[in-house]
């Protein structure tokens, strides 16, 4: 019988972090050794989950989090802190899955340096869900075959980074398969160039922030006389991540350096 997987989880009392902490705890194959959040310091993590087999409490920060060896580290804290959390989880030789949104490319090629340096994995989802997983792949085909896109980006008023690492996620992959057309460059736009969104990845991106959203996501291709739509929305609850980001833990010992996209260990896609 092979030994449970060891998982840390930052982000232990957050919005999904809580939920996927009470889905580590309740999985047969995994064990919730040890829990990041500053608010929560010193509560039990079987209070916090639910668990009363979970031992430990929570840590105020990774370096006292850090102290408890774990297999895999799970990113789920903030945007300010994620990329110092990962590279800490790394040095300890952890391997990581990242949740948290915010990253640029620029901080993953630090944590893929990292990464390869320490001889283990990061698995960086912008979004667990199925529906998003599935968003990437279909966007992926249709770049392809289409010569101009935009995405726009969804999410309540109060999230303070954009875009999502959703979109982020989403553009940089797109990118990976060419770069879009402009048909007016951005210089010679005539009136305020941001109004045209920001360009990441070589795609021009809008974010929206708006009460009565949670997190959504659209791209659009147009061609010559039609357009192409795809779109996720996501409700209030955060159950739909858990199963991804338990796939994601099982799947990230397989993998070196830093890897986008939960779809990249999922069969047959």
């Amino acid at each position: 019988m092979n030994p449970r997987i060891r998982v840390a989880v930052g982000g232990v009392t957050g919005w999904a972090g809580s939920e996927l902490a009470r889905g580590v705890a309740h999985a047969p194959d995994m064990q919730l050794v040890a829990g990041l959040s500053r608010g929560a310091a010193g509560q039990p993590l079987a209070q916090l989950t639910g668990h009363a087999d979970t031992p430990g409490v929570a840590a105020a920060s990774i370096d006292v989090l850090a102290q408890t060896p774990c297999d895999v580290y799970v990113e789920y804290t903030k945007p300010a802190v994620a990329k110092h959390n990962i590279l800490q989880a790394l040095r300890h030789g952890a391997h990581v899955v990242v949740g948290t949104s915010g990253l640029s490319d620029q901080d993953y090629a630090e944590i893929d340096a990292a990464a390869h340096q320490a001889g283990r994995g990061v698995l960086a989802c912008g979004n667990f869900a199925i529906t998003v997983v599935l968003l990437q792949k279909f966007a992926e085909m249709a770049a392809r075959h289409l010569d101009q896109w935009e995405i726009i980006d969804y999410a309540k008023a109060g999230k303070v980074d954009a875009p999502s690492g959703t979109v982020r996620e989403l553009a940089y992959r797109l990118g990976q398969v060419r770069q879009p057309e402009l048909t007016v460059p951005l210089d010679k736009v005539n009136g305020p160039v941001e109004t045209r969104g920001a360009s990441l990845s070589g795609t021009q991106v809008h974010a929206v922030r708006l009460p009565g959203y949670q997190l959504g996501v659209e791209v659009i291709f147009g061609a010559d006389g039609q357009r192409l739509h795809l779109r996720h929305e996501a409700g209030d609850g955060s159950r739909p991540y858990v199963s991804g980001a338990l796939l994601a833990i099982r799947k990230v010992h397989t993998l070196r350096g830093v890897v986008r996209g939960l779809d990249r260990v999922m069969e047959g896609l």
